[in-house]
């Protein structure tokens, strides 16, 4: 059965052939929708990382098929690591290496580079599916402020930074997870005065904008699905609205919003129906949708599953739109 899963992967990975030398960072497998649940396969630089969801993890016959074709057949990968999302061992969780010697630290996506550690969490510190958003803020940010909250490791804002923008501020509750975003401003020769980095509870930050009068042309909302501080909660599912209401006000006239929701019960046409309620009022327009790039999605050839939600008029799970904010005051 092993040889019909790997051949499985392989020929999924074989319709990416084209992307394989045009890009560092590339969802090479995504087993949810091409016939292999909780199986992912993603490349970054020249470290294949698995991702098994599976309860029992995947049989070692087929790990050691996929080990062989990697090394064998993906050109520049030198090491893999495999990380078992549902291992209760934590290290396990956050991936060991089983070839290969060496880990990249960096990884470089449409010429910008972007500092990295494969085994700081459970995910590898950086996300393929928002490439098309690093794309667009790369081509939108020149001459505007910005305001990147849950920044995570900050690959959004540093998008953001190379694009232009005269002012960065990368905030989250994570000093570590920020220390990346400093590294990666660095990594592109970014004057470190276009850049601020503001560790804290998202609720407790933004409030403090808005008492400095503080305005950004271009603010990011990207959130966890679901995370509880002292300050407040954030639910994707429950609150996205409430979420948005607390940076409208730093919004500068015309400004845009880029609102982020990777619930995956949740439905492209709820989360549409729900930014269209906000849209009724004469503050707040609808822009665009930014799609979510086919490698991470699937092909027509290669899905053979619907995602647990019809992400539609989205194109994934994650979905990713932007608003346009008019001010009443119309001040800048």
């Amino acid at each position: 059965m092993h040889r019909q899963d790997l051949e499985k992967i392989v020929n999924a990975a074989q319709r990416r052939a084209s992307l394989w030398e045009e890009m560092m960072v590339l969802r090479l497998f995504n087993g949810f929708y091409e016939g292999f649940p909780g199986l992912v396969l993603d490349r970054f630089g020249s470290a294949l990382v698995i991702f098994d969801h599976s309860d029992d993890g995947i049989s070692s016959e087929l790990l050691d098929g996929i080990v062989q074709w990697a090394l064998a057949d993906l050109a520049g990968v030198q090491s893999v690591l495999l990380k078992q999302r549902r291992h209760p061992d934590e290290k396990l969780k956050k991936g060991i290496l089983i070839a290969g010697e060496l880990l990249p630290e960096s990884v470089m996506e449409l010429f910008v580079h972007y500092a990295l550690d494969l085994c700081m969490n459970q995910d590898a510190s950086f996300y393929p599916d928002t490439r098309e958003l690093r794309k667009w803020l790369l081509m939108h940010s020149s001459g505007r402020r910005v305001l990147n909250t849950f920044a995570y490791t900050g690959s959004l804002g540093v998008a953001a930074g190379v694009g232009g923008a005269v002012h960065v501020v990368q905030t989250d509750l994570s000093r570590r997870f920020l220390r990346f975003a400093r590294d990666s401003w660095g990594l592109n020769g970014l004057d470190s005065n276009r850049c601020g980095i503001v560790p804290g509870d998202f609720y407790k930050v933004t409030a403090r904008l808005r008492r400095a009068e503080r305005l950004f042309d271009l603010i990011i909302l990207d959130p966890p699905f679901f995370s509880t501080t002292l300050a407040g909660r954030v639910d994707l599912q429950a609150n996205m609205t409430r979420l948005i209401n607390k940076v409208r006000p730093l919004t500068a006239h015309e400004g845009i919003l880029v609102v982020i929701n990777n619930a995956l019960f949740l439905s492209g046409r709820a989360f549409k129906a729900e930014l269209d309620r906000l849209c009724q009022s004469d503050f707040v327009s609808f822009e665009a949708i930014i799609p979510i790039p086919e490698d991470i999605t699937g092909y027509p050839e290669t899905i053979v599953a619907p995602p647990p939600a019809d992400p539609a008029p989205f194109n994934h799970a994650t979905k990713i739109a932007l608003l346009r904010v008019t001010r009443k005051d119309k001040r800048i």
